[in-house]
């Protein structure tokens, strides 16, 4: 049953957990529930828990799944949404919190007021008051976090989304396991004509990190990265795409250590199946082009 105007709407934050953080865990949950003004459920997702193992939260607005082996990031992601209720549903990482009560609030009157307004990528903040991390801000001018804009892409912990535009984009690709799945649904979302915007406004708080502390960064980043573009360029600009890619890659890194694995992941990433082949057409490509961030870099 839709609701009628002036009620609340029924946000499903979808949480990962492996069950190793309680202390993080409680207080992020806690951020989704208090949240004001909106009905909130919460599917959280035990990607690889023990069976008997118990979330901190004790609350009937928390379903919990177990989930006996690590599926992975887009997998986990797939399964709560899969039960997830709500028609906007939100990713939260398990240590991660909002430090607004109002945050559902601005994210149904964001969504009600723009049919088109597909995803919303919120801005991380360190909680112990370091600088932004570029990497955290889906465009190419991230040197002001405090600037909202239009991006062709998101933060998969840190975001919202219209549960039609996560259709449309075919869900996450669960074979990625994680890195770059957000991209995929990305640009299949703008493809299906919804609009993505980081909005600054839109908060997050989460410990300052470094994605190289998983081992299999290097392969997964480069392997994913070819995939992605396989599934979703045309050729002419998937190799282009590509070709910018690998250049920067070895002007950044340099060390042997990154580059040996990274390479290896490049090359499993042309040698595997990256899946169904769904090529955007080139007025999206266009499009994210004039948003600022043409789909070769």
């Amino acid at each position: 049953m839709r609701k009628e105007k002036g009620d609340a709407v029924t946000l499903s934050f979808v949480v990962l957990t492996m069950g190793n953080r309680p202390v993080e865990l409680d207080r992020s949950l806690r951020s989704a529930l208090d949240q004001k003004g909106v009905d909130a459920e919460i599917v959280l997702v035990g990607n690889g828990v023990p069976g008997d193992w118990e979330p901190p939260v004790a609350d009937p607005r928390v379903r919990v799944f177990r989930l006996p082996e690590n599926l992975g990031v887009p997998a986990g992601r797939n399964f709560g949404v899969a039960e997830a209720k709500g028609d906007i549903v939100v990713f939260l990482d398990d240590d991660g919190y909002y430090p607004s009560l109002d945050l559902g609030r601005r994210l149904e009157t964001m969504f009600a007021a723009d049919p088109k307004l597909g995803i919303v990528s919120f801005q991380v903040r360190d909680p112990e008051g370091g600088p932004a991390q570029r990497r955290h801000v889906p465009r190419l001018r991230a040197g002001d976090p405090d600037r909202s804009s239009e991006v062709t892409t998101f933060l998969g912990g840190a975001s919202a989304m219209r549960r039609s535009a996560f259709d449309a984009g075919g869900g996450l690709p669960e074979n990625f396991f994680f890195a770059h799945e957000e991209t995929d649904l990305a640009w299949q979302a703008i493809n299906a004509g919804y609009k993505i915007v980081y909005d600054a406004e839109s908060v997050m708080c989460h410990p300052a990190t470094l994605p190289t502390r998983h081992a299999s960064f290097y392969r997964y980043n480069a392997r994913n990265r070819v995939w992605l573009a396989k599934r979703n360029l045309p050729w002419p600009i998937a190799i282009t795409y590509l070709a910018v890619w690998a250049t920067m890659t070895v002007l950044r890194e340099r060390s042997p250590e990154a580059l040996k694995p990274w390479f290896r992941g490049f090359a499993e990433g042309w040698q595997t199946n990256a899946g169904p082949r769904r090529p955007i057409s080139w007025r999206t490509a266009w499009r994210m082009t004039r948003a600022g961030r043409p789909p070769i870099i």
